[in-house]
């Protein structure tokens, strides 16, 4: 396989620094420029139904719930790793454009509930369709099997990172 950017990258590392070990930038060095370009992909995908990935990613976390598609601002923040602040952004955004409705919790008065309209479904859902078919896109370069082994292994590589190991 010829060489790319990256390649070049560990080897000046290695020629100006003889001792250093740069091989992790072969791997995380194409980590970050892979999800660069699919996010890119995705947002222009997303961008096509006036949403952006963020907001996408709010009227995905709903549709996952299941049905009634609803989940308090503090169960988004904390599955989409925002703070509140961008959170009501998010949600300000999408409720403007009818796509989420916020109501009272019912079971605690202070609290909030956001619950995806039939409009956010439909969207989400063919969304959702048009960003996955980006990625397969890129994973149709490599054999299923090999697909198969690269989330297996990225899988071992992300526990270890989230246990800190």
């Amino acid at each position: 396989m010829a060489a790319d950017d990256v390649d070049v990258i560990v080897e000046q590392w290695r020629r100006e620094r003889a001792g250093m070990r740069p091989e992790p930038m072969a791997v995380f060095g194409r980590i970050y420029r892979l999800a660069r370009l699919v996010g890119d992909g995705q947002e222009k995908v997303y961008a096509g139904w006036g949403i952006s990935r963020g907001e996408f990613d709010v009227l995905a976390a709903l549709r996952r719930a299941g049905d009634p598609y609803t989940l308090a601002p503090k169960a988004l923040s904390a599955s989409l790793m925002l703070t509140s602040g961008g959170m009501t952004g998010r949600l300000d955004r999408l409720e403007r454009a009818g796509l989420i409705r916020r109501s009272p919790d019912p079971e605690d008065r202070r609290g909030l509930r956001v619950t995806l309209t039939d409009t956010g479904r439909r969207l989400v859902e063919e969304a959702a369709d048009a960003g996955l078919e980006v990625q397969r896109c890129l994973l149709d370069a490599l054999p299923p099997a090999d697909q198969e082994r690269l989330a297996d292994l990225l899988r071992a590589l992300l526990a270890a990172a989230e246990t800190g190991r």
